[in-house]
């Protein structure tokens, strides 16, 4: 029986692993002994008010931000740490952080560098690999977001979807283990989100292991495994989706899907 157990542990072995964490800035305590575990695969929506620490949890996974308390673990290696417990220094904190694809709210683009360049920047520097093919890969991860015809442009002659599609296309190149995805529709105009969230949905579908921060709540609902909601710091839901926009279970889950006029 304990062969079967540990069989089975290792078969749903979390791909993260959030276990405890607090931060704090000065006197404001945003995020409250966070914790929760994702597999492979798993689409999780972060939703909740502004303000409840959302973005402040994407940024302490990939070690953005330094938790005051607790672990994150991906795929059973501590981020910012060394086996031996020991913070690691910046060329080894690069090669985890490689590990975790990041889509910013605002693009974060090298305004100096094409598209292509743009998306060919980590893998050649980070992750020190051949430039012919990091190219070719590059080229290829363009073209599944609809932007192989852009690949020689500037970002400042993109559209702001155009520019957060070369962001996921960045993301995607440097083949992470999970994707992070901070708010990217909220600073596009709305006749721009469609086409981010339609590559978004093809991520989904293929089976990418994903953490989205959102305010678009039907697409939440469509793509998600489960849906994390947060209020003050603290996770206050952690459920399917059907469950907690159909059934939420607490007060303040009511009141947030009445002001975000979910139907």
């Amino acid at each position: 029986m304990n062969a079967s157990v540990q069989h089975e542990s290792k078969t749903h072995q979390a791909v993260l692993r959030v276990q405890g964490i607090s931060k704090s800035f000065g006197d404001n305590h945003v995020l409250k002994d966070i914790s929760f575990d994702m597999q492979k695969g798993e689409v999780v929506s972060l939703l909740g008010p502004s303000g409840c620490g959302k973005s402040t949890l994407l940024r302490c996974i990939n070690w953005l931000e330094i938790p005051d308390a607790g672990h994150i673990r991906l795929n059973s290696e501590r981020m910012g740490y060394a086996v031996n417990g020991t913070k690691v220094g910046d060329a080894q904190l690069s090669k985890m952080r490689s590990k975790i694809g990041m889509v910013f709210q605002h693009f974060a683009l090298w305004p100096h560098m094409t598209v292509l360049e743009n998306v060919m920047a980590s893998p050649l520097h980070v992750q020190k690999r051949n430039r012919k093919e990091v190219e070719q890969e590059a080229r290829a991860v363009l073209k599944r977001v609809g932007l192989e015809d852009k690949i020689n442009m500037l970002p400042s002659r993109l559209s702001g979807g155009q520019k957060q599609r070369v962001g996921i296309a960045r993301a995607l190149a440097m083949k992470p283990d999970i994707l992070l995805f901070d708010e990217p529709t909220s600073a596009l105009d709305p006749m721009l989100v469609g086409e981010v969230l339609e590559v978004m949905r093809d991520l989904a579908a293929e089976g990418s292991t994903m953490v989205i921060v959102t305010h678009e709540m039907k697409f939440a609902r469509q793509v998600s495994s489960r849906i994390i909601f947060m209020d003050s710091g603290h996770i206050i839901e952690n459920r399917s989706p059907e469950e907690f926009f159909d059934n939420p279970q607490t007060d303040k889950a009511k009141t947030f899907l009445h002001s975000v006029q979910y139907k």
